[in-house]
């Protein structure tokens, strides 16, 4: 069995303490979301986990991605969609996960771990799906409407999913936990998906948190390799899995079977 964790890892930011870390901060070269990506890393790989995340140090979920795609505006903690959303021209977490993916190989040559061990290893990419960030933003002059917005979204995404594939990614997760509120149309978000997995070779996941028991049937037949879903306590979740369990045919299932919060 093949275990990752799913959300943050709440590492905090720490303050340089060496003479070489202040020297470092004074002249602007000391990165504290570095030693946070680093220590998530290695605690993760301490816990026995196979496939690791950077521990998203660089703030929320939304506000981690809508800072940099044009037609977003994000201040006090808010996202604003204030005009057309459009594609960055620069990757947003990619960085990051090439620097997880470089403490990741430094550690397996480090603790000497065996070929089988090792071969399970690597890294993923966790993108905050489009009807999640949509939704999660307020609308001001541009879209009357959020499912255009989302499919935009969708589309702005998309660069994020390609550079990960390149950079060698395990896979992506596509955190959407918006589908089970009810408040999204899921053919809307079933498309916005496709357009982030579609001719994509790496397998793609979805995490989709709270109860199932009014999406399932729907998200089950998403353009994805992986479904990914909370069941931690969770007696709903687990009766519709039962129920419902012949809908994954073809798709790897994400058992969160643990809850950290």
């Amino acid at each position: 069995m093949i275990t990752t964790v799913v959300g943050s890892f709440g590492i905090d930011l720490k303050e340089p303490k060496t003479l070489g870390e202040k020297v470092k901060s004074a002249i602007g070269l000391y990165d504290p979301y570095k030693i946070a990506i680093e220590e998530a890393v290695k605690l993760q790989l301490d816990c026995g986990i196979d496939i690791i995340g950077d521990g998203q140090p660089r703030g929320d979920m939304v506000g981690s991605f809508v800072k940099h795609i044009p037609g977003f505006s994000y201040e006090m903690n808010s996202s604003v969609i204030v005009s057309k959303i459009r594609a960055p021209q620069v990757d947003i977490m990619i960085k990051d996960l090439k620097y997880a993916q470089k403490v990741l190989d430094a550690e397996i040559k480090n603790r000497n771990m065996p070929k089988e061990e090792a071969d399970r290893k690597g890294v993923k990419l966790m993108l905050t799906g489009p009807s999640t960030i949509v939704h999660s933003s307020r609308l001001e002059s541009f879209y009357k409407d959020r499912n255009p917005a989302i499919i935009d979204c969708a589309h702005a995404l998309r660069r994020e999913v390609e550079s990960a594939e390149k950079a060698g990614a395990k896979y992506v997760q596509i955190d959407d936990p918006f589908l089970s509120t009810g408040m999204v149309d899921l053919k809307v978000a079933k498309e916005s998906i496709g357009i982030l997995t579609d001719g994509i070779e790496m397998p793609m996941a979805m995490h989709v948190c709270g109860n199932l028991n009014e999406c399932f049937k729907e998200i089950a037949k998403f353009p994805i390799d992986i479904l990914d879903c909370e069941f931690a306590g969770n007696n709903v979740n687990i009766g519709v899995l039962e129920e419902n369990a012949d809908l994954l045919s073809g798709k790897k299932l994400g058992f969160g079977c643990v809850d950290s919060a």
